[in-house]
């Protein structure tokens, strides 16, 4: 194979790699429900049903700049997580359904917001939840 036949196959399968990657990685930001909420008297409402066909939504509220991760427990509670990095308060991004990630430094946090990879130190904070009238209420205080 000459050098020019090698340089255009090389590039060509870097192309190809740098595409799936990219897909790949497109594909599974797609999965991830976000839903926008009005903030109220320091709370969040979102309805039940948006848990039809899912454990896990992502709660952007209004004039805010980090997300809630609130997830449906099996025994019919919700929790909810401030998606901010204890370490650099960097917005965090869920990982599947395993946790979240922060892409400035690496710091990992599992489903309940303890850390499992640093340089974190503190788990994420918790807020209280509760439902009335098939209303999750998320108290921001």
């Amino acid at each position: 194979m000459d050098r020019r036949e090698f340089v255009k196959q090389s590039c060509s399968l870097c192309l190809a790699a740098g595409a799936g990657m990219l897909v790949g990685s497109l594909s599974g930001c797609a999965t991830i429900p976000v839903y926008k909420a009005a903030v109220a008297n320091n709370t969040v409402t979102v309805p039940e049903t948006i848990f039809g066909t899912t454990n896990f939504q992502m709660i952007q509220p209004k004039n805010q700049y980090y997300n809630i991760g609130l997830k449906k427990e099996a025994n019919g509670t919700y929790t909810a997580l401030l998606l901010k990095c204890t370490h650099a308060d960097n917005q965090l991004t869920p990982v599947g359904t395993n946790g979240y990630k922060c892409d400035l430094h690496g710091s990992t946090f599992n489903n309940e917001g303890q850390v499992t990879a640093g340089p974190a130190e503190r788990p994420l904070k918790k807020y209280t939840t509760e439902v009335v009238s098939n209303q999750i209420i998320i108290h921001l205080t």
